[in-house]
């Protein structure tokens, strides 16, 4: 290591209104993608929790162990932590008014999903309490630390995530609802008591101390630099000239505090399609992992619009905004805690080689870039080979699902992505069919035509990475069923049998299903390619 010491990045607004610190010549390559966006995002007056980061130079000694660079890690988190006190007026780690924090990653260009976050952190049975007595709601606070404690337990400690998933579907049935968030702080209190015993019973307790689980967390936080589906998407995207991942340091702000929060990603322009007009999907009581997990079905912005009509204008505003300021489409992540409207990332939305086309077209028409800006953004997109497609004929579907990114295939049926890339190494097409998709996935999704999930939402990583590839995808396929005998997977849809190696069909961009293999009519957008044609080399 350098014998220069690091010094953590602040970003936020003192009550004075002015930034707080503001430092020149720091980029995204120091600080990761996500917290360069954050200091724009402060600078343009959004409101933003407080935050502060580590730099990506940490990441490769941290991965190395370098003593140094542990020892500037844990200095770094105290300065970062006195800052974001002096911020909120909360302190970490007190019983009373406790600061909790999330632990995220970020590096020089967006990697959705492939690195961990932990959110929560600082909480602990006793700040329980004090979280009740700042939010009057003990379902919050529970909620909170059973959060905690599974995404501790999942990124830093390396439990399975079936240990928590397995107790939590027995409280749910006991109680008799749909899902967690039906359950009531009674239940949750029991199911954190429930996850804390099991800790234990492996060995591998929440540390009580919030500095323990800070220092913890964010080493966890640059070791997930070197996870295999962050290396294989860096493959894939070819990212190997990044040197690591920041880890950002922010107040947390809390969308499952009740009926006026929430959590919601949106894109300013349709990310399929590149269509004008804000895209949207948002939870009512929830933080923003159930909204990308895929795990509850979102409702649009028509149900913020309804519901929190004041917050639906300073969204849709701000991200307009946001395009602006960046002369690009943009993917938003936010959180609405008591209806208030927090922004807590931005970012150039992934999106189809057809949406980059028409984006970047739209963008130049209004002059917002010049054309030769205009080719720029159309960097790396072979324009040869979009094309719109549909299947010919009429007929009616299986099944139909979520449209999260279109394009009408045909292939052959996998159950998971080592089948998929096994399949598509003998040059056969294939659909990828998961109750739902994780990052660790990225590889099926890549050698995949197409994916079809029976849960999942338009803004879930899934979704994401598969508009980024280009591949098609249907998500949320509530017709889909599943089952496992004598270690084989099989898939039904309605009372038809799926077997791997089938043929499917699916259309990304209208959701529909078929069984069987469909003929594939193409046709290539010649009006926006024309005036792409006309900006000149």
């Amino acid at each position: 290591m350098s014998e220069i010491e690091v010094r953590p990045v602040l970003i936020g607004r003192s009550l004075s209104g002015k930034t707080a610190s503001d430092e020149t010549g720091v980029s995204a390559r120091d600080i990761g993608s996500k917290a360069a966006q954050l200091r724009l995002m402060s600078r343009l007056g959004l409101r933003v929790p407080p935050a502060f980061v580590l730099p990506t130079a940490l990441c490769g000694p941290v991965n190395r162990s370098d003593e140094d660079a542990l020892r500037q890690v844990r200095d770094a988190l105290t300065m970062g932590i006195r800052f974001l006190e002096q911020e909120t007026g909360r302190v970490f780690g007190d019983p009373r008014q406790p600061l909790l924090v999330s632990v995220r990653s970020g590096a020089e260009r967006s990697m959705p999903g492939m690195m961990d976050t932990v959110l929560n952190v600082g909480l602990n049975e006793a700040a329980v309490y004090g979280l009740m007595r700042l939010y009057g709601d003990p379902r919050l606070a529970w909620d909170s630390l059973r959060r905690l404690q599974q995404g501790y337990g999942e990124v830093v400690a390396g439990i399975g995530a079936g240990v928590f998933e397995e107790r939590l579907a027995v409280l749910v049935a006991e109680e008799g609802v749909a899902a967690d968030a039906d359950l009531d702080s009674e239940s949750l209190e029991r199911l954190a008591l429930d996850y804390r015993r099991a800790m234990q019973g492996i060995g591998k307790p929440l540390p009580v101390d919030p500095a323990e689980q800070l220092e913890r967390a964010a080493l966890a936080v640059y070791r997930s630099w070197e996870a295999p589906k962050a290396r294989e998407y860096r493959r894939l995207n070819h990212f190997e000239d990044l040197t690591g991942t920041a880890v950002t340091v922010q107040a947390m702000v809390f969308g499952n505090a009740g009926g006026a929060s929430g959590a919601g990603v949106a894109f300013s322009r349709d990310p399929a399609t590149g269509a004008p007009g804000v895209y949207a999907d948002f939870l009512f009581d929830a933080q923003g992992e159930d909204v990308v997990s895929g795990r509850r079905l979102p409702g649009d912005l028509s149900l913020l619009e309804r519901r929190l009509p004041h917050v639906a204008r300073e969204l849709v505003a701000g991200i307009a905004q946001l395009e602006a300021a960046q002369k690009d489409m943009q993917d938003v992540e936010f959180t609405v805690e008591e209806g208030v409207l927090y922004f807590l990332q931005t970012r150039a939305a992934k999106r189809t080689p057809r949406a980059a086309l028409k984006v970047a077209v739209d963008l130049v028409e209004a002059k917002t870039l010049t054309p030769a800006e205009g080719r720029a953004l159309l960097a790396g997109v072979d324009l040869d080979k979009i094309v719109l497609t549909r299947f010919a004929g009429e007929e009616a579907p299986a099944a139909t699902g979520i449209p999260a990114s279109p394009g009408t295939v045909a292939g052959r049926a996998a159950f998971d992505s080592e089948t998929a890339t096994r399949l598509a190494g003998q040059h056969e097409p294939v659909i990828l069919i998961r109750h739902d998709i994780a990052t660790d996935d990225v590889a099926g999704i890549a050698a995949a035509s197409g994916t079809l999930t029976a849960a999942g939402n338009r803004t879930a990583h899934a979704a994401v990475v598969a508009r980024q590839l280009g591949r098609a995808c249907v998500v949320g396929c509530r017709a889909l069923g599943f089952a496992e005998k004598d270690g084989r997977t099989s898939v039904t849809i309605g009372d038809h049998t799926v077997s791997s190696g089938d043929w499917l069909s699916i259309d990304g961009s209208s959701g529909a299903v078929y069984l069987g293999r469909r003929e594939v009519v193409t046709v290539r957008p010649e009006a926006e390619l024309a005036i792409v044609a006309g900006w000149g080399a």
